[in-house]
């Protein structure tokens, strides 16, 4: 793309993996789906081997999901989230009051006279998420450390209020309001058992991961090298579990798919509720936009593996409870997918996030005289791209342009094949550290630049913005970076022609 050329939308910022998760995702339940329609005998077969009540390869898929995501998270930085309560109560408050009485009344407001799946319905509300919504969370550019403490903290109380709640909502509730009573028998053990498995083991693999990595080569190592290369199976995790779970009841799904419209409407409206409402909560406590988003998956996502798991074991695996548990992630899984690209797009209302570290330094807000444009160059990490653009750029215009750079979630240091890459040109970037975006850099500058980081600069009127749509240098060696970097100076000097073009008495002159 041209230094001219207009803003790229979210979809066009995305890579062709990300791009296209929808149609992976719902290509997957399709598959899943016919699968389980056309080959006799393979529900059974895949669940002939279980785990906490649910089928192995579906465990498996979960595991392999979970653990990428959870090998991200910065382990040092869950304090900053344990300590706010802006985000803990309005959790808690969530997914442990809200969204249980709302899954209830849409339960009984939908289907009245459809008792078995209005209790698998009041059993899914009562599953708090503890796994999926991992990487929706991630998908959405939520905040992964709070992620990973709102996670283990509805475990907790899923061990501790599981059985409670359901007693509460399926007999004393009903009993108050003189509504037909149903009993559940789970034990705390069940319970326990699934959240160890489901969240404990991805959890504990993906600390150890980066307590091992980084002590053995080092967090530019870690997250440069490592992190990209493990990161993609995530995403195939998912791929593999939706195809699976659907296998295992496209049966079920496809015999009835009246009883399946009914039990997907009221999930559909308890989806949208949840995750609009904890949203607008978010924002109106004055989270920032990844803390907000992570608030708001965290709520309105719910652990199917284990609905479905108390369901089989407390009314069978062919009961209209258990087939209310299985069209849980069928209305889930294409719902808040769709709710990422909400997500993504409803960056541009929030105002981006302080510092996360105190070293860290700001992009500052420097008035520029109409004969000096302002540049801001922005990326994710504010480790690669931005960087090269930004030292490329003071290097060719020297004091003529007002160069910044940021990050909308700024890395710890430069990529150590940048400052190599830009040093084999004479430009010495090994004092250079990322520094986040803010409004006010954004304000300040003429012309904002950005490379890959979706909808998180905000939107000033008056302010030119472009999109250089440029492969991430993230992983990659010096070889690799050297393209992105001729590309990075062949755009730069059109920017420059563009905005603050020589005077003909040293346009003729070699660049320094």
């Amino acid at each position: 793309m041209s230094a001219g050329a207009p803003e790229q939308g979210v979809a066009g910022r995305l890579s062709f993996l990300d791009r296209y998760l929808a149609v992976w995702i719902l290509a997957a339940m399709a598959a899943g789906l016919g699968l389980g329609r056309l080959v006799p005998g393979l529900g059974d077969a895949l669940a002939t081997v279980t785990v906490s009540g649910v089928s192995l390869p579906i465990a498996l898929g979960l595991l392999v999901m979970m653990y990428p995501v959870l090998a991200k998270v910065r382990y040092d930085r869950l304090d900053t989230v344990t300590r706010d309560r802006r985000l803990l109560l309005p959790s808690l408050l969530l997914n442990w009051v809200l969204g249980p009485a709302l899954m209830f009344a849409l339960a009984w407001m939908f289907l009245p006279d459809l008792p078995e799946y209005r209790t698998g319905l009041i059993i899914v509300g009562l599953a708090r998420c503890i796994a999926m919504v991992i990487i929706w969370n991630d998908l959405a550019c939520g905040h992964r450390e709070a992620a990973a403490v709102l996670v283990a903290l509805n475990s907790v109380f899923q061990v501790i209020a599981f059985s409670a709640l359901g007693w509460f909502y399926l007999q004393v509730l009903p009993g108050w309001l003189g509504l037909e009573q149903t009993g559940l028998d789970v034990s705390v053990w069940e319970i326990a058992r699934s959240v160890l498995i489901f969240l404990g083991i991805p959890l504990a693999a993906g600390y150890l991961t980066r307590r091992i990595g980084e002590r053995a080569k080092g967090r530019t190592w870690y997250e440069t090298r490592l992190i990209p290369r493990i990161g993609p199976f995530a995403l195939y995790g998912l791929l593999f579990t939706i195809v699976v779970l659907f296998a295992l009841q496209g049966g079920a799904i496809t015999s009835q798919p009246f009883d399946v419209a009914r039990i997907a409407l009221p999930l559909l409206v308890y989806f949208v509720l949840m995750w609009a409402g904890s949203m607008l909560l978010g924002k109106a406590v004055g989270l920032d936009h990844p803390r907000t988003t992570t608030l708001a998956f965290t709520a309105a996502g719910n652990n199917f593996e284990l609905a479905i798991a108390v369901a089989i074991a407390a009314f069978g695996a062919t009961s209209g409870q258990a087939l209310a548990g299985v069209v849980g992630p069928l209305i889930e899984v294409p719902v808040l997918i769709g709710l990422v690209h909400v997500a993504l797009y409803a960056r541009r209302y929030f105002t981006p996030p302080p510092p996360r570290t105190p070293h860290r330094r700001r992009s500052p807000p420097v008035p520029d005289t109409p004969q000096r444009p302002s540049v801001l160059f922005v990326c994710v990490h504010n480790a690669g791209r931005s960087q090269m653009a930004a030292a490329l750029l003071t290097h060719l215009a020297g004091d003529r342009v007002h160069v910044r750079s940021a990050g909308s979630a700024p890395a710890d240091t430069v990529n150590p094949a940048v400052v190599e890459a830009l040093a084999e040109v004479g430009i010495d970037m090994s004092a250079e550290v990322p520094k986040v975006l803010t409004a006010d850099a954004v304000r300040a500058s003429d012309v904002v630049i950005t490379m890959g980081c979706g909808d998180a600069c905000p939107v000033f009127p008056g302010k030119r913005y472009l999109d250089w749509r440029l492969p991430d240098p993230a992983g990659r060696g010096v070889a690799a970076v050297r393209p992105i970097r001729d590309e990075i100076e062949r755009r730069v000097r059109a920017l420059i022609d563009a905005i603050a073009p020589q005077p003909d008495s040293i346009a003729q002159q070699p660049d320094a």
